[in-house]
């Protein structure tokens, strides 16, 4: 489905691997152009190497363009100069995607203050700071958007992932107060929640919540306990619904929450 997104420009952060490489990949795959950035400089090389195989492959005669820089989401001066540096290689910005993030498993009782705070800085203070730096090239796109990527424990908390939980609620109001600001200039602001989805940020958290249980065993169980479509979600998923809203299919959706989550949080 061509969903007219030949020439945006899009960031992606967290673009390297798991799901900010998927909605890269995906928005590539739709003609978008595409900055991504992650803490590694080799992961960054690896993925856009292989972003760009995918926009030359998909458009062999004019392919976008994709362009990766190292730089940390908790640094507001490596925020700074990560959006500039984008808007200028790119020459716009008209799509932020908030996708950084990573997860400290531990209960409200056994989380430790640097684990609270780290989570803190990338999972709201990190979003904040992206959609102030991108704010004023957003303003001169006609079809401007921001596409933050949360949780379906923001709504549905899990003890287990007590810092999570907390922040992802603090996204939610978050991502709807910016789309009530924004709204009169028309530029959209929605949230996407996930639940499991196969990444590899899944093994560290298998390691510190269930050692005992193999990634196949940690899946099975999760899947029996907590989703009722009764299987993992796939990276592809989530670039399919952030293309959509990236798009100007989605031109009278702002303030939205979606869930990417198999049913995730429904409790049956």
């Amino acid at each position: 489905m061509d969903l007219g997104l030949r020439g945006r420009s899009a960031i992606v952060t967290g673009g390297s691997k798991g799901l900010g490489f998927a909605t890269a990949a995906a928005l590539v795959t739709e003609g978008a152009n595409v900055a991504i950035c992650s803490r590694t400089e080799s992961e960054i090389n690896d993925a856009v190497n292989s972003l760009r195989e995918t926009a030359h492959s998909t458009f062999p005669e004019v392919p976008p363009r994709v362009v990766g820089y190292t730089a940390d989401v908790r640094d507001g001066q490596a925020v700074r100069e990560f959006v500039s540096a984008a808007a200028q290689d790119l020459g716009a910005v008209d799509i932020l995607v908030n996708n950084a993030g990573g997860a400290h498993p531990g209960s409200p009782s056994t989380i430790t203050d640097e684990a609270f705070e780290a989570d803190f800085n990338i999972k709201v203070l990190s979003w904040q700071r992206l959609i102030k730096e991108a704010l004023p090239y957003l303003r001169k796109s006609d079809q401007p958007r921001i596409i933050n990527i949360g949780s379906v424990y923001g709504r549905v908390p899990d003890p287990g992932f007590f810092s999570t939980s907390v922040f992802r609620a603090a996204d939610e109001n978050l991502t709807k107060t910016w789309a009530a600001h924004l709204a009169s200039e028309g530029i959209l602001v929605n949230l996407v929640n996930i639940g499991v989805i196969e990444t590899p940020q899944w093994e560290n958290i298998r390691s510190k919540r269930a050692p005992e249980l193999s990634m196949e065993e940690f899946f099975s169980k999760t899947v029996s306990e907590d989703i009722p479509l009764r299987r993992i979600g796939d990276a592809q998923e989530l670039g399919d619904v952030v293309t959509f809203l990236a798009s100007a299919r989605s031109s009278y959706i702002t303030g939205a929450s979606i869930d990417v989550a198999g049913g995730m949080g429904l409790r049956f």
